[in-house]
């Protein structure tokens, strides 16, 4: 019960801060946000309040991508630090940022972050080994102008691959080995113009699997893509990867997760049942199933404030994000849940999508923002479920 009341009182601050920059917005909720501060318990501050402690109650890991700008802004490291119990490099291990030349390796900010998570009691989730985006130059050029044949090409990435996931064995809990290898189309299936089907077909991608697993048969190997869960509005991408991993799972290639990354957009339809539905049937195969790279967009003022230009997006974007941690919660096999940044100013949504921001749950001035205390209350519920009723005589 106390516990329930410093959540009520978090939730009230949260609105008030998202409110704070949407003045009519701010007032529609007002007379909701201040019952719930007057019973708050100002004794209610533990260590179990964070988003990393209500987790642990129920064995999720809530964790949040990290780039360099992350660890040199000590504000935003105590939050990564306090709030998440695993970690996902933005950029330091993919191909490119590792290898920028042919043989010459760049672990530095890679090797930073794992020392960084195993410091502060965190895990690791590697990201990401077989990708068409990404790629170092001198790769991407040579196949281009046949310097560099397509038994080399396998050669190079069973060589990567070995070499990544190797100097890491034993310090990363998942590998993203796979990423984005489906068709944003109905019906979908393997995209065969993606840069590794069109030069070495579509068996690179259990091959690359089994590659890892022998680098580090401890590691749990995930396939990772987008629109996975029904966030397109349909399951048409999310039935062809089922249908997939269940037939990669039939010839025993090493597969132990899919991780759907959940990047939402509040102009678009969402439905939290039916991605609920299609995390359970991943889970019925046997696999560990993981949100990966949880944020939600709206239109906003300029990249630079991220305010949202409509006054219902304040509440749709924090709806959207529980909605998907309550759709994680409903499945045991659901193992980690990570937001893809965790503060709008470095988040990666402005560069990409015109006009769109407010993407994460902390603001630009890295304050918590409704969609932080909704994940919050999600959590305190999932630890210690709902305060039993008082009683009622007779009703009962």
């Amino acid at each position: 019960m106390r516990r329930r009341s410093f959540l009520a009182m978090g939730g009230a601050t949260g609105v008030a801060v998202a409110m704070s920059q949407i003045p009519d917005a701010r007032a529609a909720v007002a007379a909701v946000a201040h019952p719930a501060a007057a019973v708050a318990d100002p004794a209610a501050g533990s260590a179990n309040a964070t988003l990393r402690g209500l987790a642990a109650k129920i064995g999720l890991r809530v964790g949040t991508a990290v780039i360099p700008q992350d660890l040199n802004t000590p504000a935003w490291t105590a939050i990564l630090a306090e709030q998440f119990s695993v970690v996902t490099p933005g950029n330091a291990m993919k191909w490119g940022p590792v290898e920028p030349q042919q043989g010459v390796f760049d672990w530095s900010d890679a090797d930073t972050l794992v020392s960084f998570a195993e410091a502060h009691g965190q895990l690791v989730r590697g990201h990401t080994l077989l990708w068409h985006n990404q790629l170092p130059t001198w790769l991407t050029t040579g196949v281009a102008n046949g310097t560099i044949s397509k038994s080399q090409l396998m050669s190079l990435l069973e060589q990567h691959i070995f070499t990544e996931v190797g100097r890491y064995k034993g310090r990363i809990w998942q590998w993203d080995v796979a990423n984005e290898f489906f068709l944003d189309a109905n019906p979908s299936g393997i995209n065969p113009n993606d840069f590794w089907v069109s030069n070495l077909g579509a068996g690179i991608i259990p091959q690359a699997f089994k590659w890892a697993h022998q680098a580090d048969p401890h590691a749990l190997l995930f396939y990772n893509d987008y629109n996975i869960a029904g966030e397109d509005g349909t399951n048409a991408k999310s039935d062809a990867v089922y249908a997939w991993l269940r037939q990669m799972l039939d010839q025993g290639v090493p597969i132990n997760g899919v991780g759907n990354q959940g990047h939402l957009d509040t102009q678009f339809g969402f439905s939290g049942i039916r991605m609920t539905s299609d995390l359970q049937r991943y889970g019925a195969l046997g696999l560990k199933v993981a949100i990966t790279e949880a944020d939600v967009r709206t239109f906003v003022n300029n990249a630079t404030d991220q305010v949202p230009t409509d006054n219902l997006a304040v509440f749709a974007q924090p709806y959207e994000f529980s909605q998907m941690m309550l759709a994680a919660l409903a499945v045991p096999e659901v193992i980690s849940f990570t937001v893809w940044g965790f503060v709008d100013a470095d988040s990666w949504v402005p560069g990409f999508f015109t006009g769109e921001g407010y993407a994460t749950i902390y603001d630009v001035n890295a304050q918590p923002k409704l969609a932080f205390y909704n994940l919050l209350e999600d959590l305190q519920i999932a630890a210690f479920g709902a305060p039993r009723r008082v009683h009622t005589p007779g009703a009962f």
